[in-house]
Formats: C-alpha cells, sequence, structure tokens
C-alpha cells in the first residue's frame, strides 16, 4: 500500500485490511487478490452442487472511503447469467448494501450470490454454460472500424478437428508475456502453438484452470491454423464481452501472417473506462509476445520494403 494514505482513509483502510483477512481465512483458495495496491479482489462462487454445477466469479475494487460512506465497485462474471436474472441479482446486491451501508459488506453479498445459485440451480434442470461473457461499459465501438471476422463453420471435412481431444494427447504448450497496466486494467498476454481447433480448446481450457485468468473481467482471443492441404485458413476470435476486440485481435494475426498459433489476452478492468486505448492495449499486448515468441519480427527487424515479414518457424508446433 503507499506510505501516503490520506488520514481522512485510515480508519477505511483498517477495516478493508481486517475484512480481506477474514475473507481469505473463510474461503481459502476461492479467493484471490487480483492488485492488493488497487484493492482488486475476486472470489470464485459456486452453488456447491454436482449438477448442474453452476459458479460465478464476484470482481471486487474497493474505494478509499469504503466502508464508512461507498459500495464496493463490482463486476459479476458468470456465462449463464443474463438479462432479467443479472438485473435481480445486481438489485439485491444493491438492496443489500442500502440495508447495511456504512458496514463491511462482502461476506454478505458472497453469501447472497451463492443463495441465488443455489436457487438457481434448484428452480431449473442442468444448465449449459456457454462461453463467458463479462461487460463492461466501455461499447463505444464505430463499426465501420470492425474487421469483417467471419466466424469458423463447421462442416463434414473439419468437424472432427473439433472434437474431444484424445485421453493421451498433450496441451500445447502455454506462454505467458508481459502485462501493460493502464489506469488500474491490466492486460496480459498468453500464447500457444495449435495446429487444430481441439488444441485450441486444450489450451483454453488450461489458462480457465488458473484461477487468476479465469477471474479476468474479458480473455479475448484469437487464432489461425494453416491447414497446407487445402491452402486455406482455420480461424476464429472470440470478444468474451470487449466488443469488437476479438475482431480486430484476428486482424492482427492475418495482417502480420502468423500461422498455427493461438493468442489470448486478459484483461482485468479497473473501474476506469479506458476508450480506445483498450484495443491500443490489447493489440501492443498480442504483438509483443507475438516477438518474443519469434511469430514475427519486431518493428525494428521488419524490412523497410514493405514486404510480408518472414515467419521464423523454429517456434511452431511440431
Amino acid at each position: 500500500m503507499d506510505d501516503l494514505i490520506n488520514p481522512e482513509y485510515e480508519g477505511d483502510l483498517q477495516s478493508q485490511i481486517e475484512e480481506v483477512e477474514a475473507l481469505s481465512a473463510i474461503y481459502g483458495d476461492e479467493w484471490c487478490v487480483i492488485d492488493e495496491a488497487s484493492r482488486i479482489f475476486c472470489i470464485k462462487i459456486s452453488n456447491k452442487m454436482e449438477e448442474p454445477k453452476l459458479t460465478a466469479c464476484l470482481q471486487i475494487i474497493l474505494p478509499p472511503d469504503y466502508p464508512r460512506a461507498s459500495p464496493p465497485i463490482y463486476q459479476i462474471n458468470a456465462a449463464w447469467l443474463r438479462g432479467a436474472e443479472r438485473t435481480k441479482l445486481a438489485n439485491s446486491l444493491e438492496d443489500l448494501y442500502a440495508e447495511h451501508a456504512g458496514e463491511s459488506i462482502l461476506y454478505m453479498w458472497v453469501e447472497k450470490v451463492r443463495e441465488f445459485l443455489v436457487e438457481k440451480s434448484q428452480g431449473s434442470e442442468a444448465v449449459a454454460q456457454p462461453e463467458k461473457v463479462n461487460v463492461t461499459a466501455e461499447e463505444d465501438v464505430d463499426d465501420d472500424d470492425v474487421p469483417d471476422v467471419t466466424s469458423l463453420k463447421l462442416n463434414a471435412d473439419n468437424a472432427h478437428l473439433f472434437m474431444d481431444p484424445a485421453e493421451d494427447e498433450e496441451v500445447p504448450p502455454v506462454k505467458h508475456g508481459t502485462s501493460i497496466t493502464d489506469r488500474r486494467s491490466t492486460f496480459q498476454p498468453h500464447l500457444a502453438p495449435v495446429v487444430t481447433p481441439r488444441q485450441v480448446k486444450m489450451v483454453l481450457e488450461k489458462l480457465y484452470d488458473n484461477k487468476k485468468i479465469a477471474s479476468a473481467t474479458h480473455n479475448i482471443y484469437a487464432y489461425r491454423i494453416y491447414c497446407e492441404d487445402k491452402n486455406s485458413f482455420l480461424q476464429d476470435c472470440e470478444d468474451d464481452g470487449e466488443t469488437a476486440a476479438g475482431g480486430r485481435l484476428l486482424h492482427l494475426l492475418q495482417i502480420l501472417d502468423v500461422r498455427d498459433v493461438l493468442v489470448v489476452v486478459s484483461r482485468w478492468y479497473g473501474g476506469i473506462l479506458l476508450g480506445p486505448d483498450r484495443f491500443k492495449h490489447i493489440n501492443n499486448c498480442a504483438r509483443n509476445i507475438l516477438v518474443d515468441e519469434g511469430y514475427t519480427a519486431s518493428t525494428d527487424e521488419a524490412p523497410k520494403s514493405g514486404g510480408r515479414t518472414k515467419k521464423l518457424k523454429s517456434k511452431k508446433a511440431k
């Protein structure tokens, strides 16, 4: 924590420290510190049932004057939580805060979310959890500036590539790049060599096993796989709630003409809107790790003739 603390907030900080210590003791590995200095935390909450298994990730930012004067800033990440249900849960958390204004509220919030999960699972049959969709308020995207990316379609020729991997199939190695932080939002890239969409699925599952990565507000990804027999590419992308970010990331991979690679950029939202700068950070993260892993040359090494950068094959999947 910063040594220069406004005396007005000293009591709040002490209350926060005690509350976080208690939550860490209560929830153990479910509780995760994202950025202690910025007071960003998250907890993975489940209904503690085998079927249907429902989970949600509650990300919390503690303002300097919490709990005395301000509520926590929160983000609920759950694939199945949409529309009216999301509004209902958000209203219940805000009602709880209103009833206990000035008190430490996080434990009550966590248990309220868990209660909601239990009610949801008891009130319906098994709920499929699709791709995680997390939405921040940053939706200021000009449609004209978004690359036109056609989603990958299954057909009889490539359906086998998407089937579940064999038990003895190894997960491709995953590299983690240097993070970029701007106005309390943090971006970190991850990269893996892939030659089938099945491997893409394996890598994503491995990444989501990491508690911190799974708690990210957005995990944007794109991949390109070259099919030599057809002289064409299998490629796809995912915004994960960060509108147009996946298409922009795939556009970067196309411009750099990289192949047989999956790039994921995790973003932990810090409570301050970045506007178009977020796309710059996502692409810079992706380019940096592609350079570091030898998939493309750095700007200084790129040929000045304007020709396509030669790919380095030493880092491709074998």
